[in-house]
């Protein structure tokens, strides 16, 4: 091999190694890595401000008039909290609350919480969850 071959062959090894560091951090600033132990638990005014239930577990999700997944997600959280009445909805409309999407750090539509009746969450999701991910996050708040 070539002193050519071998230094272009190093230059591809650190630039996929490079990509896959920024890729790994950029993935846990965004939450996606974090564990539960990690996630706030909101203050009582926050708690008051987004409308969340005291008594027990509550879905609180994001969203927007022109946001076509929105949609989807309210036909899943709608279902599920029929099936589940101990269950509070909110629903926050990211453009005439901004303020609610930074207290949580909202970037993308639509967003899903599950919060406690403590106000500590339990479940985030950006996109449309499936039915059975909301019921298995919810069941043990339940219980």
């Amino acid at each position: 091999m070539s002193t050519s071959w071998i230094v272009v062959l190093a230059v591809l090894i650190a630039a996929f190694g490079a990509a896959f560091v920024v890729g790994r951090l950029l993935t846990r600033r965004s939450g996606l890595m974090k564990g539960a132990a990690e996630w706030p638990v909101l203050k009582d005014s926050e708690i008051d401000e987004l409308g969340l239930s005291r008594s027990g577990p509550t879905v609180l999700h994001f969203g927007a008039a022109w946001c076509g997944p929105c949609v989807g997600l309210r036909r899943v959280v709608d279902q599920v909290c029929a099936d589940l009445p101990a269950v509070a909805h909110v629903e926050i409309d990211m453009d005439a609350n901004p303020a609610a999407a930074r207290t949580l750090s909202v970037l993308s539509l639509p967003t899903t919480f599950i919060f406690d009746a403590d106000g500590g969450q339990r479940y985030r999701a950006s996109g449309v969850p499936t039915a059975a991910d909301l019921r298995s996050a919810l069941e043990p708040l339940l219980a």
